[in-house]
């Protein structure tokens, strides 16, 4: 019996690694798209996001399989219970790379009032996080679920940068207002997507250790 829940578990971190992949393809696209001006990946990333909630249910209907039809010990619900609370966020970032492909359509129609430059830096850093705390949770690597909370200070800093870059441009042309907006929304996403990858790596930490932040 055990020997069949463990297989079980390997099957869930694999649907998990799949569902990884899903969004951090989604949000190179997205990148792509707004730094290209490219509308074809643009759709290309919106269309991602019905795969994406496809993988989030079936997930969350193997969770529920395992709960249900197993005899999980503290530490395995712990596990499990985490899976569902990551799928969430998980779902949340295909989201995201979806509103950056829709508003990349938009910014598409004329050319940008300056090179994008810490923007790519700010999709960089979401791949990185959401990458990295997927895997802290496959591995069960507490050090690595950590260290993306604490990169998440890297993401802060950088859209505080695109920030006040966008703003001295709309100062410096009034004109460039309408297009700055959009940009810091795009910036706003990616520094969102973070966020849900921090969300990840503190349930991760709680699978592990049966702490979480909210709960202290």
């Amino acid at each position: 019996m055990r020997n069949r829940f463990d297989e079980q578990l390997v099957n869930l971190n694999n649907e998990l690694i799949e569902m990884g992949g899903l969004i951090e393809e989604a949000i190179e696209n997205a990148v792509v798209a707004l730094i290209n001006q490219d509308v074809e990946i643009a759709k290309k990333t919106i269309n991602l996001e019905g795969e994406i909630n496809e993988k989030e249910k079936y997930i969350e209907s193997l969770c529920l399989k395992l709960l249900l039809q197993q005899q999980p010990v503290a530490s395995d619900l712990r596990l499990i219970s985490s899976a569902l609370k990551m799928i969430t966020d998980m779902e949340r970032i295909g989201d995201q790379a979806e509103d950056i492909a829709e508003l990349t359509m938009h910014l598409s129609t004329r050319p940008y009032i300056k090179k994008l430059e810490d923007i790519p830096k700010m999709a960089k850093a979401a791949v990185k996080m959401v990458n990295d705390s997927i895997d802290a949770y496959v591995h069960k690597d507490l050090n690595l679920a950590m260290s993306v909370i604490d990169y998440d200070d890297v993401m802060d800093e950088l859209f505080d940068l695109v920030k006040e870059k966008l703003i001295n441009a709309i100062q410096g042309n009034k004109e460039n207002g309408e297009q700055a907006i959009d940009l810091l929304m795009v910036a706003k996403y990616f520094e969102r997507i973070g966020d849900h990858a921090v969300n990840i790596a503190e349930w991760v930490v709680y699978s592990i250790t049966g702490e979480h932040k909210s709960y202290e």
